[in-house]
């Protein structure tokens, strides 16, 4: 368990909250927080702010007293399938951890976003420890991830996001919920603290190592690390989708009227693991193609409502499927808060209308209805740093390897909203260096999940939630080897960590 201490000087924490408190609910916080102590620094690698050192519970941060909540060995930002698997594995390997997470579930996307199944690799033996912890641990709920055909790993978000829970208290994993990274505050090289939202005010979190995986590199830059965000050509992102559940399903008749009438099972797999899918901008030409054509004509949807639909069976819940669209359209960005903050209404509308279309004509769905909308949009690219190393598009085509590689995939290039998508051979793959989550610039700071150092186009390759939670891994325990060896994890060799600590290791012989 991470260690705590009581703070003395209590009365002052509690006036230093910015918004009201009880002092029960103060007290309780107060008795999970560690004396602080900072200096003088810089906020996001430009703004200087007063974070004056203070000998008792409290910092002062932008003028104001805030209260320290906990001074840990690892503090990971960022709740998902990277950040869940960082803090458990640093927590594992001896390190004090706390883990914020803005939502009250772990599990990211994969949970609050209603992106499931994961997708698989495609690259041979690619499952890390951790990923094949997770899916035994999934069997063990009763959840079997494996259909018997492809490699997809089938969950429901309840039973993931419990298991998340499970394996973090096993851990000693400290999780803060509902807790929004705001700031951070910088000495020389050193990320000294994070300022957080709670939900009782502004407070600081002091760690001797942070683990960025928030998806959108927000520590990172908050800390002035170099970025950059978009495709190289066209400066536009990957295109938003607005996940959702529809109940009320009668899958049989789905099955039958896809599989058998229309002859497409493409997925080859049997309720209760079963897939339809359409995708016009992809030209595949997949049958329910013409349905959706016939609901443009009709004027009933949009054509940007009929470009993409894709629904999956959810292990676990019957007669619910979860519905990878719609795609909302590129012109939204990821990355400007006010056109992010449209696509959100407009998905909504998209979804409610694709939602009513599939009711009206699809086999199976006449009694169907939306169970479930996703608490968060689901952005497929956004920000990503530029770290000690890069990767770019011809270590993907090289099937490059890396003697500190962290994990392998072979997921292709999955570039929505662009031309590009491009497969490996059978068997091919390539390997994530170390170098990719490690920046110059911050010599206590690890970056995690998709955010790494990519370009855009090897981005659109390695974003899958199983690499993601593969890179989470091996960063957590690079944090807790940092701190047992006093090496900063940005000088951190990972292939001489010894073997059996490591994760991952690279057999090299391939391009590197």
């Amino acid at each position: 368990m991470a260690s705590l201490f009581w703070l003395e000087g209590n009365e002052e924490m509690e006036k230093s909250f910015l918004i009201p408190i009880s002092r029960r609910d103060f007290m309780k916080m107060a008795g999970m927080a560690t004396v602080g102590a900072l200096a003088e620094g810089t906020i996001g690698g430009a703004v200087t702010v007063e974070a004056s050192r203070k000998s008792g519970s409290t910092m002062t941060y932008a003028g104001k007293e805030i209260p320290v909540l906990f001074a840990v060995d690892v503090c990971v930002t960022g709740g998902g399938p990277s950040g869940t698997a960082a803090a458990i594995m640093a927590a594992r390997n001896g390190a004090r951890t706390v883990l914020i997470e803005r939502g009250v579930a772990l599990g990211g996307l994969a949970v609050l976003g209603c992106v499931y199944p994961f997708m698989d690799t495609h690259a041979p033996d690619s499952d890390t420890p951790y990923v094949a912890e997770v899916k035994e641990r999934l069997r063990k709920h009763g959840i079997e991830p494996f259909d018997g055909v492809t490699q997809q790993t089938w969950h429901n978000p309840e039973t993931l996001t419990f298991i998340y829970d499970e394996m973090c208290a096993e851990a000693g994993v400290d999780v803060l919920f509902q807790t929004v990274v705001m700031d951070t505050v910088v000495e020389g090289r050193k990320l000294t603290a994070c300022i957080v939202q709670t939900i009782a005010g502004l407070a600081a979190i002091q760690a001797r190592i942070f683990i960025d995986c928030t998806g959108d590199a927000y520590l990172s830059r908050s800390a002035g690390v170099p970025f950059e965000r978009g495709y190289e050509k066209t400066g536009n992102n990957q295109p938003l989708s607005f996940r959702f559940e529809m109940g009320g399903i009668d899958i049989d008749r789905l099955y039958q009227h896809v599989a058998v009438e229309l002859k497409e099972d493409w997925c080859k797999s049997k309720p209760p693991y079963f897939e339809i899918a359409e995708a016009m901008h992809r030209k595949q030409r997949y049958k329910l193609e013409e349905l959706m054509d016939k609901g443009v004509a009709s004027g009933e949807i949009t054509q940007e409502e009929a470009e993409y639909m894709q629904a999956y069976t959810i292990i676990g819940k019957n007669g619910v499927m979860s519905m990878n669209c719609p795609e909302i359209p590129v012109k939204f960005s990821a990355t400007d808060p006010i056109s992010y903050s449209k696509a959100v209404a407009y998905g909504r509308r998209m979804m409610h209308n694709i939602a009513a279309y599939l009711i009206r004509h699809l086999p199976g769905f006449e009694k169907a209805f939306i169970s479930r909308e996703a608490a968060m949009l689901g952005a497929r690219e956004s920000w990503r740093i530029r770290g000690k190393h890069y990767l770019v598009e011809d270590d993907y085509h090289n099937q490059s390897r890396f003697p500190d590689a962290v994990c392998r995939t072979a997921w292709f290039i999955d570039a929505h909203g662009e031309k590009v998508s491009e497969k490996l051979p059978k068997g091919g793959f390539y390997e994530i260096p170390y170098g990719s989550l490690v920046t110059e610039e911050i010599e206590n700071l690890i970056v995690a999940g998709r955010c790494i150092s990519a370009s855009f186009i090897l981005q659109a390759s390695m974003r899958i939630q199983p690499t993601c939670m593969s890179i989470g891994e091996a960063a957590g325990i690079a944090a807790a080897w940092g701190i047992k060896k006093h090496i900063a994890v940005n000088e951190i060799v990972w292939d001489k960590i010894p073997a059996e600590k490591r994760s991952y290791v690279s057999k090299l012989q391939g391009k590197s």
